[in-house]
């Protein structure tokens, strides 16, 4: 099976150009965020609350428990939700309802959450619309892994924070290209 494909920042700026375009520009551009600044499955993302995100007070958190209902493999595990992501969602939430936090953060056209098939459908069309014929639902997860690699960061936390058992799960989702080959050996 193919792997997803890893975004450039180019690439990401013009996903988040179209979903300015669309139907429901804030929610579809936080989507993608979340995918990208998060590193969330779009199981998860589908799976999220305003509870998990918010805080009492309306406030977004700095990091939030992803339960074992909502992850894959049936384990908890913390999000730690960057500057510029928290920056978003508050966005997002300042045009939303945030009394229940047991409610959808993200809501589907139906108005509850959506299903995992959707939020993947969702991604593939987004990307689709853009040319990126090779991007799915994972692209922003797979993105977030290789451009914390790439700074620097180990192995044993990327797997934490992607919720990975085994490092050598994290090892394949890690992206290389020449320009990084590149410039590795130029570190001698």
């Amino acid at each position: 099976m193919r792997q997803a494909q890893t975004l450039n920042e180019a690439q990401l700026r013009r996903v988040i150009q179209y979903c300015r375009s669309r139907r429901h520009p804030t929610r579809d551009e936080t989507i993608i965020l979340t995918s990208f600044y998060a590193g969330l499955r779009a199981k998860e993302i589908a799976a999220l609350t305003v509870g998990n995100v918010f805080d009492e007070a309306g406030n977004v958190r700095e990091q939030f428990i992803l339960s074992a209902a909502q992850s894959k493999g049936g384990h908890t595990r913390t999000v730690y939700l960057n500057q510029r992501l928290r920056k978003a969602l508050g966005d997002y939430g300042a045009s939303k309802y945030l009394g229940d936090p047991q409610r959808p953060l993200f809501e589907s056209q139906k108005g509850g959450h959506f299903s995992a098939n959707t939020m993947c459908q969702l991604f593939l069309d987004i990307y689709k619309a853009v040319g990126l014929k090779d991007a799915s639902s994972h692209s922003g997860r797979r993105t977030y892994i290789t451009r914390l690699a790439n700074k620097g960061v180990g192995v044993r936390l990327l797997a934490e924070l992607a919720g990975h058992s085994h490092i050598s799960t994290t090892q394949r989702y890690i992206d290389v290209n020449s320009e990084q080959l590149s410039e590795a050996v130029e570190l001698l």
